[in-house]
C-alpha cells in the first residue's frame, strides 16, 4: 500500500512539476513580448531601411540575407533556399510634373517592372481614350497618338469615399452619386469592349501604336490611396496618378486643353535574379521529423513599403521565433519558420516549398500563417479538418484570456483554395490555419497601395500576435498527441449542383517575368 501510496504521489508531483514548468515557459515568453519587444526595431529595419520586396529586385534578396543574419544572431538556424529565378529589375527615381498649361507637380510614381526613361525623362501631351462605336474607329484613333502619354483609367467622378458620403451627404445625394457612378463605369466598360480590346491588354496595343507612355489610376476607394501593381508594356514607361491629379490631367484633354507632361521614370533592369524562402527552424528533441511551422509571406508590392502585407506577418513570425528559442530552446517537435517569396505572384515560395520537400508534408503537425494586415487576431477557422476543434481550443486555453477573447473560431471550417500561404500546405492535406486579423481599413487603405507604411503598423495589436502565434506553436509541439488529419465531407456546389472537392496541389512559377 505504501509503494502503491508513494507511486502516486511522484506521479501528482511530476504531473505538478510538469505543469508549471509549463506555465513558466508561457509566462516567460508573455513577459519578455511585453516588457523587451523587438518589433519595432525589426520594423524600422524591414519597412524604413530595406524598404518593400518586390520579387527579383535587390531589396528582396537583401531582406532575405538581413533575415537570415537575424535569426544567427538569436541561435537559430536559418538559411535561404533558392527555388527559381525572376526577372531582376530596380525600382529608381519617379518624377512626375505637368508643364502645360501650367507648372505642378503630380503625385504618383511608376509601376513595378517599369520601362526606365532615363535621368531625361520624356515629355508629351496627355489624350484619353475615345468614344468609339467600333473596333474599326479605334484601330484609326491608334495612328493619332504617336509620342503622346495616353490615359488608361477609368475618370473617377469622385474622390470621396463612400463612408464619407454617408457622413455627410443627404440620402438622395449618395444615391444619386453611386447612380451616376455605376452608369459612368458601365459606359467605361462597354466601351472598351467596342476597342476590340480588355483593360490588360490594352497597354499593348498602345505601346505598339507608338505612344510615349501610359498613365493609370487604380484608386483603392480611400483618402489618398491608390493600388500600385506592375507594368504591362516592355519598351515604354507606365505611372499611376493619384486620382486628385488623374482627374485633373483627365478633365483638361477632355475639355481640349492639351495639358502636357514630364515624366521622369528611373529604373534598372538586371537581367535574371534568384528567388528565394528564408526558412529558419529550431530542432525537436524528441520528434524532430515532426514540425510545427509558422508562415508569412516575405516580399511585398512596392507603391508603399510593404508594412501591412507582409510586414507585420513577417514580424509577428521573427517575434515568435525570438520568443521561442529563449524560452524553449529544445522543443519537443521541430519549430520551423518559412518566410515565403513571391506570394504576390501566385504563392510561389510556399507552393514550391511544399513541392520541394514532400517527405515532410505528412508530419506536419501544424501550420500558422498571419498575412491580412496589422490588426489583432480576431478570426479562427478549423480550414475543413473534422477534429480540428479538439486540438485548436486545447492550444487556445494557454492564451490569455485578453488575447483569445477577441478571436472567434468556427469549427469544422472549410478549406482555403488561395488568398494566402496557408493554402499551399491545405492542398496536399497538412493542417494549416490562417490567423485572421481584425480589418484596420486594410483593403481600401493598405491592401497594395501606396500607404502601405511604417506609421500604419499598429504595434499592440502586433504584439498580441506574436504572443498568440509563440504560445500556439509551443502548445501543438508539446502536444502528446499528432494531430488527425480527416477531413470534412464538402458540401454541394449550389451553382453548379457538383460535390465541392478539396484543392489541390499547383506547381509554382519557377521563371517569372522571363517572357
Amino acid at each position: 500500500m505504501k509503494k502503491i501510496l508513494l507511486g502516486a504521489f511522484l506521479m501528482c508531483f511530476m504531473l505538478t512539476v510538469t505543469a508549471q514548468n509549463k506555465n513558466a515557459v508561457i509566462e516567460n515568453m508573455i513577459k519578455e513580448a511585453n516588457e523587451n519587444s523587438q518589433l519595432e526595431k525589426l520594423g524600422h529595419h524591414l519597412m524604413d531601411v530595406i524598404g518593400p520586396r518586390l520579387v527579383g529586385t535587390p531589396q528582396m534578396k537583401q531582406a532575405h540575407d538581413w533575415a537570415v543574419e537575424t535569426y544567427k544572431k538569436w541561435g537559430i538556424a536559418a538559411e535561404n533556399q533558392q527555388y527559381g529565378e525572376w526577372k531582376a529589375w530596380e525600382r529608381g527615381v519617379t518624377h512626375i510634373d505637368m508643364v502645360y498649361p501650367r507648372v505642378q507637380s503630380l503625385a504618383g510614381t511608376q509601376l513595378a517592372w517599369s520601362a526606365s526613361t532615363g535621368p531625361k525623362g520624356v515629355t508629351a501631351e496627355v489624350v484619353i481614350l475615345p468614344t468609339v462605336k467600333d473596333a474599326a474607329e479605334f484601330q484609326t484613333w491608334l495612328k493619332s497618338i504617336k509620342g503622346k502619354f495616353v490615359m488608361v483609367s477609368e475618370y473617377q467622378i469622385t474622390g470621396r469615399p463612400d463612408y464619407n458620403w454617408e457622413e455627410f451627404a443627404t440620402p438622395e445625394s449618395y444615391e444619386k452619386m453611386k447612380n451616376d457612378r455605376d452608369a459612368a463605369s458601365k459606359a467605361f466598360r462597354e466601351n472598351m469592349e467596342r476597342t476590340g480590346f480588355n483593360a490588360r491588354n490594352i497597354h499593348e496595343a498602345l505601346e505598339n501604336a507608338g505612344a510615349a507612355g501610359i498613365v493609370s489610376s487604380y484608386w483603392s476607394k480611400g483618402f489618398g490611396a491608390n493600388k500600385i501593381f506592375s507594368s504591362r508594356t516592355k519598351k515604354i514607361p507606365t505611372v499611376d496618378l493619384q486620382l486628385e491629379d488623374y482627374g485633373m490631367l483627365y478633365r483638361l484633354a477632355e475639355y481640349g486643353d492639351k495639358p502636357k507632361i514630364k515624366i521622369v521614370a528611373e529604373s534598372k533592369d538586371l537581367g535574371v535574379a534568384p528567388t528565394f524562402n528564408t526558412i529558419a527552424q529550431i530542432k525537436g528533441t524528441e520528434k524532430p521529423e515532426e514540425y510545427v511551422i509558422l508562415s508569412a509571406h516575405f516580399d511585398s508590392w512596392d507603391g508603399g513599403t510593404g508594412a501591412t502585407d507582409n510586414g507585420t506577418g513577417t514580424l509577428v513570425m521573427m517575434e515568435a521565433m525570438r520568443l521561442l528559442k529563449k524560452f524553449y530552446p529544445n522543443p519537443k517537435r521541430t519549430i520551423l519558420v518559412g518566410h515565403w517569396g513571391s506570394e504576390e505572384q501566385g504563392l510561389n515560395g510556399s507552393r514550391a516549398f511544399v513541392e520541394d520537400h514532400p517527405e515532410m508534408m505528412e508530419n506536419i503537425q501544424a501550420v500558422f500563417n498571419q498575412d491580412n494586415g496589422t490588426g489583432r487576431v480576431v478570426d479562427l477557422s478549423g480550414a475543413g479538418y473534422l477534429y480540428a476543434y479538439d486540438y485548436l481550443t486545447r492550444w487556445l486555453r494557454s492564451v490569455p484570456k485578453d488575447i483569445s477573447k477577441h478571436i472567434k473560431t468556427n469549427f469544422p471550417g472549410s478549406p482555403s483554395g488561395g488568398g494566402s500561404d496557408n493554402a499551399s500546405f491545405i492542398a496536399v492535406g497538412a493542417p494549416s490555419f490562417n490567423l485572421s486579423a481584425l480589418n484596420w481599413s486594410y483593403w481600401n487603405y493598405t491592401w497594395h497601395t501606396n500607404l502601405d507604411t511604417y506609421d500604419k503598423i499598429v504595434f499592440d495589436d502586433v504584439r498580441s500576435n506574436a504572443i498568440l502565434t509563440a504560445i500556439l506553436a509551443y502548445e501543438a509541439s508539446e502536444d502528446d498527441e499528432k494531430v488527425s488529419r480527416e477531413k470534412i465531407v464538402l458540401p454541394v456546389n449550389e451553382r453548379t449542383g457538383k460535390q465541392m472537392e478539396w484543392p489541390t496541389h499547383r506547381s509554382p512559377e519557377r521563371k517569372g517575368g522571363l517572357d
